[in-house]
């Protein structure tokens, strides 16, 4: 009688150990199906998440800014999204273009090492647009020290952007330095003597 009462007490206690991890499992289940749906629930809502759509015409103006922002903190990465890798280059000195992103990826570094304290401000921005081609023109100011020394210039750049994988890219950039307006020669100079006056006429 013993043996039939423990065999029924260790057949209960395997029962109910199967029943718990029956349970358990069943538990599990459920909470990975849901976190599952929650995953699917939530992929579905961020992928419908409405993107606030921009004009082709504030697509280049935020190009711009961006391409000026990386240029000023020197982050090549961020400036090499905004140029295409056959960009032509005209610089505001007397010089020949710079034609490749790698060849101006070059002179740029060059350049930014010289420089600190950068300030560019772009005003007076136009932009035109014509399917997949556009241009932009802007005037600037700039100071920042080089070489150690204050420099202060103006000028006025225009790109010219091409559409390339749904995304605007400058294909040329032209800037010209404004020059320091020329003194103006006065009609008389200090140093020329002034012209005696005429004598009367005598009578």
């Amino acid at each position: 009688m013993n043996r039939i009462t423990q065999a029924g007490r260790a057949l209960r206690s395997s029962a109910a150990v199967l029943l718990c991890c029956a349970v358990l499992l069943a538990f599990a289940g459920s909470a990975a199906a849901q976190k599952e749906k929650k995953k699917k629930k939530d992929n579905a809502a961020s992928s419908n998440t409405p993107i606030i759509p921009m004009s082709d015409e504030q697509q280049i103006d935020y190009m711009i800014s961006t391409m000026l922002g990386a240029w000023q903190l020197g982050d090549v990465e961020k400036l090499h999204q905004t140029y295409a890798d056959d960009v032509v280059v005209v610089s505001g000195t007397w010089a020949p273009p710079v034609i490749g992103w790698s060849n101006y990826a070059v002179l740029y570094q060059q350049q930014r090492a010289r420089v600190q304290q950068i300030r560019m401000d772009r005003i007076n921005t136009y932009i035109k647009v014509n399917g997949n081609f556009g241009w932009a023109t802007y005037q600037w100011e700039f100071g920042a020290t080089v070489d150690g020394q204050p420099m202060n210039s103006q000028g006025q750049t225009t790109v010219v952007v091409e559409k390339r994988n749904n995304r605007w890219v400058i294909v040329h950039n032209h800037t010209s330095v404004s020059q320091a307006p020329m003194p103006v020669t006065p009609a008389n100079p200090a140093n020329t003597p002034p012209t005696p006056p005429s004598k009367p006429r005598s009578r």
